[in-house]
């Protein structure tokens, strides 16, 4: 003889949602306590052992601050141009090393290692290619008869030879991501395309719509990796020569090693504010595209 006990539907509805709390303790604990602090020192005059409630004066004087126009113009020009070049260069890479050439193994391996060197390391390096007398890069420049610039020092250049050294460090991870974007479109539109015309067929009318997601995830996490970019600028120059490699990120650390703990606090607030108002209504655009497909 069996017996049903019927749970009530309460009990039912509420149990599995016990799951839930270790990922709600550790995103509380991570995310939610550190974020609602930073927003209440940003108010304050704080060092480590006492804080002072100033209000909004930290942001008036970090929004007031010469460097930070110049570094927010500076943050915007480098994550639209690595991410952009990202994508440029990483989804040709990706349709190379998904057809049919000898060596793809290698190939690949050869084009994700950059992306297993510390930035640091990779900063260092590149510093030292590009020293203006010395460096590998003019030497080789100049056994041609080419310009070879101070690339480094030189305000108008320096900016953008860091973030090129960024695409050749991050070109990798984005080269993986839209190889599983197209190992995962059928092979039989690929069929198709190849009696159709042949490689710009291939590219414009299936792996360009059926490997959109991949786009859509190279282009935001290269975006907010270029918004939130330091340790490779800091590396390389330090935000110089003068401020022309600063970004927001540079300005708040040296903030923070002047000892204006409650400025730089504020900094990374409107840092965060910065980023979720591009990086959200971005998403919400692909999402909408997501479904239309």
């Amino acid at each position: 003889m069996t017996i049903n006990v019927r749970r009530p539907r309460a009990v039912l509805r509420t149990y599995p949602n016990w799951f839930y709390l270790p990922a709600a303790l550790v995103f509380g604990v991570f995310f939610v306590a550190p974020t609602v602090l930073a927003f209440y020192f940003s108010l304050t005059r704080w060092s480590l052992f006492d804080a002072t409630f100033i209000g909004l004066d930290n942001y008036r004087t970090f929004l007031g601050d010469a460097q930070l126009m110049s570094g927010l113009r500076n943050t915007l020009i480098y994550a639209v141009l690595t991410s952009g070049l990202k994508v440029i260069i990483s989804l040709p890479l990706a349709m190379l090393l998904t057809s049919s050439v000898r060596l793809k193994g290698l190939l690949r391996g050869i084009i994700f290692f950059p992306v297993l060197v510390s930035t640091v390391a990779v900063g260092i390096t590149f510093a030292t290619l590009m020293q203006p007398s010395v460096g590998l890069i003019n030497t080789v420049l100049a056994f041609f008869g080419l310009p070879h610039p101070d690339w480094l020092g030189n305000p108008a250049l320096a900016l953008y030879s860091v973030a090129l050294v960024d695409v050749w460090k991050g070109v990798g991870i984005a080269t993986v991501i839209f190889i599983a974007g197209i190992l995962s479109i059928p092979l039989d539109f690929f069929e198709a395309a190849r009696l159709e015309g042949g490689l710009w067929v291939k590219f414009r009318y299936v792996i360009l719509p059926l490997a959109r997601n991949a786009s859509f995830t190279v282009i935001l996490l290269s975006f907010i990796g270029g918004l939130r970019s330091f340790d490779l600028i800091w590396t390389m120059t330090h935000g110089g020569p003068g401020f022309a490699s600063d970004v927001l990120t540079s300005v708040i650390y040296k903030e923070y090693q002047a000892g204006f703990y409650g400025l730089s606090t504020a900094g990374n607030v409107v840092l965060f504010i910065l980023v979720t108002l591009i990086v959200y209504p971005l998403m919400r655009f692909f999402n909408r595209m997501e479904l239309e497909l």
